[in-house]
């Protein structure tokens, strides 16, 4: 394949994970449909991982891919060196959006215990008592309802878009290099057209 195809290929694969990313990023704003006071909200939801970390700085070597990977003015060497940049930043975009969620997973929602008191109960415990491994520990938040499971499952999309456009973008960049130094294969297909 073509390093141009492949950059074509990839972008095109980006941008449905990055729409992806951003609506999971959006809920995660609004604990099981409630909208909520914005101090009520999870902090680390407010990092924007999925909305700049996996969405806009994904999109940004998406349409440079697509570029480089058509017929035009970026389709040769420079465009290609343009998608290695900008795929690395795609790269530490998805980078991002993984450690953030990650993060998001491991300490836990914001939630109402039951006093009107909104608080973190499940930051301080061990990785022995963690409330990953430990779904009867729940039920402790009571406000919004199914918050946990709300952000166990959005902020484990989240991982999972990360790792997913952290490697496409990876390969991008290998496949630039490559792209730089060998071209892209679009003058060999335009001379052996011309030679018929």
């Amino acid at each position: 394949m073509c390093t141009g195809k492949c950059a074509k290929f990839i972008g095109k694969l980006l941008f449905p994970l990055g729409i992806c990313a951003i609506t999971a990023n959006l809920l995660l704003y609004f604990p099981n449909g409630r909208i909520l006071e914005v101090e009520q909200i999870t902090d680390f939801v407010w990092f924007f991982q999925g909305i700049v970390g996996a969405g806009l700085l994904v999109f940004l070597p998406a349409f440079m891919m697509l570029s480089a990977g058509g017929d035009g003015c970026c389709a040769n060497r420079c465009g290609m060196l343009l998608t290695v940049i900008l795929s690395a930043l795609g790269t530490i975009g998805g980078v991002y959006c993984m450690v953030m969620s990650a993060m998001g997973l491991v300490h836990g929602p914001l939630c109402d215990t039951g006093n009107g008191e909104y608080i973190y109960p499940f930051r301080n415990n061990t990785e022995e008592n963690n409330y990953l491994f430990h779904h009867e520990t729940w039920s402790t938040c009571k406000e919004p309802e199914n918050v946990v499971l709300w952000n166990v499952v959005l902020f484990s999309i989240l991982i999972g878009i990360g790792a997913i456009e952290a490697i496409l973008c990876l390969i991008q960049v290998i496949n630039g290099i490559i792209g730089v130094i060998c071209g892209t294969c679009l003058r060999k297909r335009k001379i052996s057209t011309t030679v018929e």
